[in-house]
């Protein structure tokens, strides 16, 4: 324990802090951070002039969840946790990922696990000075009874821990004891990994049928409908903000009462509002149109009587604004509506957000801290070919800051692991040093996203997305309110496709539980890895996307410790690689025989590959991943679009790979590559596939009939020559 001598002279001891000392010291908050700060005598302490990420809660701690006998005992090791920093020497032995300073959400988590803690000794009459070795084995195999993960396990322990090191550094220590697991080690305090707890890695991608007709409609928001519902916004916040300034006229009152009144004795359907599950009239509609106040149209609907025939003939409150979307050639709204276009507008940004999710990679908090200026249009490069859109999360920069090169890719910040020279968490991110690319339909949300929220905005600013309220909620959109929009998106969806007699475009529920953010990143590496020549969604070619990100040879981003999309994209690739190989040895076993000039060295990689069972990756897999992939002539890619298996051997390949790529160009396969391996299964695919050219060309004009005759054919022959030259697996090894 520190002594009183020691601690005068200690940097990392502070000083005894008074009831009126700031929660968080003025050195720890950035010169932006306005958020507003606590005393230490407060009862609820904001962590918020922490926070510099704006897709991150503004979290606090409560002390009401803190025992009161124990209260001050508890505050003085969290706000040295708040404001001090870890010794190195008790950093040195915990591994790479321990920091002098963490996070506002992990400091919030060590007080939930510390006041956790509190209350178990509080019930016992304990304090921390009970926090002996006997206590502390007593606490933890007590602490494991409401079931939770290894990993979680593993996290609480070292919360604990440094409770103890903390109360080392406070400046009245309570007297906590060294926990036994940070002598003895933790493996025997720690539950049991038989994967009955929970919480571990089982993310999985969306299923392929739910991802298609959800991006479809995502895509057909922005690029169909996005204007009409744009000006039909418009037009809502002009009738609104003149219902709010109108004045109880006479004049006013004739043209409502010329409004109104025909509507209500033709029967006619009135125009009306729904209002905590009530029908009501729209006001703020009639107010707009008419020129009267608010209260007139109050005061109108009472005298006569028009609430009951509102609630029996509720009608549309059309705007007077074109509509030009379609859907199946048609028009998606005979009108744009008054009291939908709120509803609209929120899944206009929902199926932007959807989009640069998944289209990028990105990360949700990378993505929820973008600013409308971040994707500037690129000046042309030179003649050769079209240039890509640059995107920068730093809202100062433009498209004059970037080269040429940098101008085909897309910046963004990155908050994970961020730290100073010292290693303390920067809640502010940084700018990645390796950019995303923007294809046509992440420019298209960027822009119409740019179009809800002000210059410099965030473009998922929580103000300027609260729509119709604009309640002026800090930061961006946060994870549970998008996730919450994406269900109501689904919900609209499938409500609107039913309606159109659309089954096909119905987004099924997905068998591996809800959407989600996270899992839009990690179905992107898996349409990669899996579908490299297929069509998704509007014809957009998930295979040109691994050339875009194949570039992490070019741009340094292989000597980074981050992974980022590129470790996402090596697990799923990893694990695609060997489902080939066991379906091969399944169809070899099975009494089929192979051909091509790769076939010897796809029956090796075939026997020299594991077969993974499930779907949990842990996160050390990623390593593994990439090593697996870098055996080059031996890992095997399924490309069902070919009807082959491609034995990828660097130096072969005809699909002109990137320098140090571990992975076939698949969209861009070649006939006559020494890299081609065919099955029986593959030859019957063949014919099949031909036989239904054939079936296409018997209908269709007679030039385009001979062009199809000739690729069926053309298949044939492919399958002809793998049944002349097929071995069986014997007969190769």
């Amino acid at each position: 324990m520190t002594t009183a001598l020691d601690s005068a002279n200690d940097p990392y001891v502070l000083p005894l802090p008074s009831p009126d000392s700031p929660v968080v010291l003025t050195q720890w908050i950035s010169r932006g951070n306005t958020h507003p700060n606590a005393r230490y005598q407060d009862m609820v302490w904001p962590l918020a002039p922490l926070i510099d990420n704006p897709s991150t809660s503004l979290s606090k701690i409560h002390w009401k969840n803190c025992p009161p006998p124990l209260l001050e005992q508890m505050r003085l090791p969290v706000w040295t946790m708040i404001n001090g920093r870890l010794r190195p020497t008790y950093l040195k032995s915990r591994g790479p990922r321990a920091r002098p300073r963490t996070s506002p959400a992990d400091m919030q988590d060590s007080c939930w696990e510390w006041m956790r803690l509190a209350r178990w000794l509080h019930m016992r009459r304990l304090t921390l000075a009970d926090c002996t070795e006997e206590t502390w084995r007593s606490y933890i195999s007590t602490r494991w009874d409401d079931g939770v993960s290894r990993n979680r396990a593993e996290e609480t322990i070292s919360k604990l821990t440094d409770l103890w090191a903390f109360d080392q550094l406070s400046p009245r220590p309570a007297g906590v004891h060294r926990p036994p697991w940070d002598i003895e080690g933790v493996d025997d305090f720690l539950p049991s990994a038989s994967g009955t707890t929970r919480g571990e890695n089982t993310m999985e991608p969306l299923d392929p049928q739910v991802l298609g007709p959800l991006l479809v409609w995502a895509i057909r928001f922005v690029d169909d409908f996005a204007e009409d519902i744009l000006t039909g916004w418009a037009e809502r916040c002009r009738l609104s903000a003149l219902a709010a300034s109108n004045t109880s006229r006479p004049g006013s009152l004739a043209a409502l009462r010329d409004y109104l009144l025909p509507l209500a004795r033709s029967g006619a359907l009135i125009p009306a509002s729904q209002a905590r599950g009530e029908t009501a009239l729209a006001t703020s509609y009639i107010a707009g149109l008419t020129g009267a106040s608010i209260d007139q149209v109050s005061r109108f609907r009472d005298t006569h009587g028009l609430a009951p025939l509102v609630t029996a003939r509720p009608g549309p409150c059309p705007l007077d604004v074109p509509v030009t979307g379609r859907i199946e050639g048609k028009p998606w709204r005979e009108h744009m509506d008054f009291i939908e276009v709120a509803e609209l507008m929120r899944h206009l940004g929902t199926a932007a957000m959807i989009i640069c999710l998944y289209l990028t990679g990105m990360r949700p908090q990378e993505v929820m801290s973008l600013r409308s200026g971040c994707c500037p249009d690129p000046e042309p490069v030179n003649d050769s070919g079209p240039t890509r859109h640059l995107i920068r999360n730093n809202s100062t920069a433009s498209s004059a800051d970037a080269s040429p090169a940098e101008r085909r890719l897309i910046r963004g910040r990155h908050y994970k692991n961020v730290t100073d020279e010292d290693g303390n968490y920067i809640s502010a991110g940084e700018e990645r040093a390796v950019p995303w690319v923007a294809i046509t339909p992440v420019v298209h949300a960027i822009r119409v996203l740019e179009r809800i929220v002000p210059e410099r905005e965030l473009l998922l600013s929580a103000t300027h997305h609260d729509i119709p309220y604009r309640r002026g909620h800090p930061g961006a959109l946060k994870r549970e309110g998008l996730r919450r929009r994406v269900e109501r998106f689904v919900v609209w969806v499938n409500r609107e496709a039913k309606a159109l007699d659309l089954p096909q475009q119905i987004v099924p529920e997905d068998p591996r539980g809800a959407i989600g953010l996270a899992r839009f990143r990690r179905t992107l590496a898996w349409h990669i890895a899996r579908r490299p020549g297929g069509l998704i969604a509007l014809a957009i070619q998930y295979g040109h996307m691994r050339t875009v990100l194949d570039a992490r040879t070019s741009s340094g981003y292989g000597s980074r410790s981050r992974g980022g999309i590129h470790s996402e994209l090596d697990v799923e690739t990893a694990l695609a690689a060997a489902d080939t190989a066991a379906h091969l040895r399944d169809r070899m076993a099975a009494g089929e025989k192979i051909s091509g000039p790769a076939a010897r060295r796809a029956l090796t990689g075939a026997a020299t590959t594991p077969r993974f069972e499930g779907r949990i990756v842990p996160p050390t897999f990623a390593k593994k991943a990439a090593k697996f992939l870098a055996r080059d002539g031996i890992v095997l890619y399924d490309n069902p679009d070919a009807f082959l298996i491609c034995a990828f051997k660097h130096e072969n390949a005809l699909c002109e790979p990137e320098p140090g790529a571990t992975a076939p160009r698949q969209y861009a396969c070649q006939s006559g590559c020494g890299n081609t391996v065919r099955t029986d299964t593959h030859a019957r695919q063949l014919r099949e596939r031909a036989d239904e050219i054939d079936q296409l060309a018997a209908a269709a004009p007679e030039k385009m009939a001979k062009r199809l005759r000739f690729n069926a054919n053309k298949l044939r022959a492919t399958a002809d020559t793998h049944d002349a030259t097929a071995q069986s697996a014997e007969a190769l090894t």
